[in-house]
């Protein structure tokens, strides 16, 4: 068979050059839409199956896209013999995709089959506690040693002092230490003392409020200004404010957002309205059953929305009886925007748990929500934070991405430990953050990120670098200038996570939060580079740190051993202070010294997570 290719393809391929193609975001959507109607399942025309990857290797030759039938059907510019045969044809953009995914080896995930879609097991799972081996304690710990054995890994030394106090705190609280908080924690000869560092930032609860408020925020759209939230801006900023400075159990503070009592409780489900109506499928019902999904479960509705999905096996119907939870009556499903004419009643999304009255009033549809969704037997809503706590501490969840808990864990019988000790200890947040940090494996050096890294490719050998979070960098720069002045004179600073969004932040990756954002992009970004290096914001926020310590009356050698130690907890090298006396001058200009802190803050030290 001569099937012919033609020119707009070969021009489309230029078009779109080749670029790492994510099977599970490029390609699955892709032939589940195009391919699957005729060639999955139990269905194979043409002795031809997309079910897994040993059945499609009769049509697709890895690396080799030329001589790819699948390739040269889809191509074809004959519509006899091009593929799907029915529907409308893949587009130039579609096709150069496909023939990168060939080209680049076929990558397919471990196990997965179009034949059937994982749904991860809602039921808390029983895990037995690994013995101790090593003598690590610690359950993180307890369940790496196996699996670290059976991965071939070889564990590295734990990094020095300086680098988990530095680690632990930005963590925790979102600053880092002072010099005098090293030097306490580096002269403590306990071998407890990490743990007892870690209770202690734990139990300033200020502090934690001001750094974790920034987390929740992101999740729950709350962005200090009125065309967020209607009413009283502050009102869902107050709630969240005492609820963390509270500890309060995650069971409750999930129940009291689903089902409020209180309008400041309210403002995460009358928040939501502040969008309107988007069109037929994002009206806001809808987008508040897609948020409390994201957010509590891990869960992506968005494709099922609006049609039957691509990506897994949520249906439209059931995103609509979700939906009509929210809903003062039954919803009409429209499809693709166009109205069906049929009403769907409020359903829940895992009816195995239990059942929302059609019929009740909002009211007490929410509150059966609330129970529903916090129930013991619902194992995924403790796993789904859990996921997201460690990937802020790890760099990358047990999970990932971490709004898809169907997929498969790298450690199953980790995250299942963690997510039912969790729920057996009250839902306290602080008890698995402070059983994570204490860890050994918490203390390993980091590992590069891999870009585009597929989770079957993933194996865990320490935390991944991390570059500081907008807020983390800011109040470690304004640290900065306060520590000019005495201790016992340094005025507290406004945090960033307390504030409106301002161009500084939102360059430096601070979401808009007109959607929910459960995580954040950690790679750098072109914009973010000229800004921190010639930007004028940044110019002036490094201005102010400059004056503060050119008024202190220092002398150079004073200004260079200050800042190497406020910036990065040690000494400079002889090089550095050599480098640094030559920018400073005999007599420091408050210009000089700014751009001494400019050139300390473009560092590495000072802008990653090592």
């Amino acid at each position: 068979m001569a099937v012919r290719i033609s020119l707009a393809i070969i021009l489309a391929i230029a078009v779109f050059p080749a670029q790492a193609v994510d099977f599970k975001k490029d390609i699955q959507p892709l032939l589940k839409n195009k391919c699957s109607r005729c060639h999955s399942g139990h269905e194979a025309k043409g002795e031809f199956s997309i079910n897994t990857r040993n059945t499609m290797l009769k049509a697709a030759k890895p690396g080799n896209s030329a001589g790819s039938l699948l390739f040269q059907l889809i191509a074809s510019k004959d519509p006899d013999e091009r593929m799907p045969s029915k529907g409308e044809p893949l587009t130039p953009k579609q096709i150069a995709l496909i023939k990168t995914w060939i080209d680049e080896g076929l990558a397919w995930p471990r196990g997965y089959s179009f034949a059937e879609w994982r749904k991860a097991p809602l039921a808390p799972r029983v895990v037995k506690l690994p013995s101790v081996k090593n003598g690590l304690k610690n359950p993180v710990d307890r369940f790496l040693q196996s699996y670290f054995d059976k991965k071939g890994v070889k564990q590295k030394k734990p990094v020095d002092d300086r680098t988990f106090l530095r680690r632990a705190y930005l963590d925790l609280i979102g600053l880092p230490p002072t010099p005098e908080q090293y030097r306490s924690f580096a002269e403590d000869k306990d071998l407890a003392k990490y743990e007892k560092v870690v209770d202690t930032l734990l139990a300033n609860d200020e502090h934690y409020m001001q750094h974790w408020i920034s987390f929740w925020n992101d999740a729950f759209r709350n962005s200090y200004t009125r065309q967020y939230h209607g009413g009283n801006k502050y009102r869902l900023t107050n709630w969240l404010k005492a609820s963390l400075k509270a500890n309060k159990p995650y069971d409750q503070f999930a129940h009291e957002l689903l089902s409020p009592n209180s309008g400041e409780q309210a403002a995460f489900i009358d928040g939501i309205k502040w969008r309107g109506t988007v069109n037929s499928s994002q009206v806001v019902e809808m987008q508040a059953a897609q948020n409390v999904a994201q957010v509590f479960l891990g869960l992506n509705l968005k494709c099922a929305s609006c049609h039957d999905s691509f990506i897994n096996d949520w249906t439209l119907d059931q995103s609509y009886a979700f939906a009509s939870v929210f809903a003062n009556a039954p919803m009409e499903k429209h499809r693709c925007d166009k109205p069906t004419g049929n009403k769907v009643a409020a359903a829940f999304v895992y009816p195995e748990l239990g059942k929302v009255d059609p019929k009740a009033s909002r009211k007490m549809r929410l509150n059966q929500l609330a129970d529903l969704m916090t129930k013991k037997e619902n194992g995924r809503f403790s796993r789904v934070i859990i996921n997201r706590i460690w990937a802020s501490f790890f760099g990358r969840g047990l999970v990932e991405p971490v709004d898809e808990m169907d997929n498969h864990p790298w450690n199953s019988d980790l995250l299942d430990w963690l997510a039912r000790d969790f729920a057996a200890n009250g839902h306290d947040l602080k008890h698995t953050m402070g059983i994570l940090t204490t860890s050994q494996a918490y203390r390993l050096p980091t590992v590069e990120p891999v870009p585009n890294q597929k989770a079957e490719d993933f194996t865990f050998k320490g935390p991944l670098t991390k570059r500081l979070r907008a807020e983390q960098l800011l109040d470690g720069l304004a640290q900065l200038g306060e520590a000019a002045a005495p201790p016992a004179k340094r005025p507290a600073f406004q945090r960033h996570g307390l504030r409106n969004l301002d161009r500084l932040m939102r360059i430096l990756g601070r979401p808009k939060r007109d959607q929910v954002a459960t995580s954040r992009d950690n790679r750098p970004t072109t914009l973010q580079a000229l800004e921190l290096s010639n930007g004028d914001i940044m110019h002036k926020v490094v201005q102010n740190v400059g004056a503060k310590w050119a008024s202190s009356k220092r002398t150079s050698d004073q200004l260079i051993e200050d800042l190497f130690q406020n910036a990065f907890l040690r000494k400079p090298t002889q090089d550095e202070k050599m480098a640094a006396a030559g920018l400073l001058g005999e007599k420091p200009s408050a210009a000089n010294v700014a751009d001494l802190v400019w050139v300390l803050v473009l560092q590495p030290e000072f802008q990653l997570l090592y």
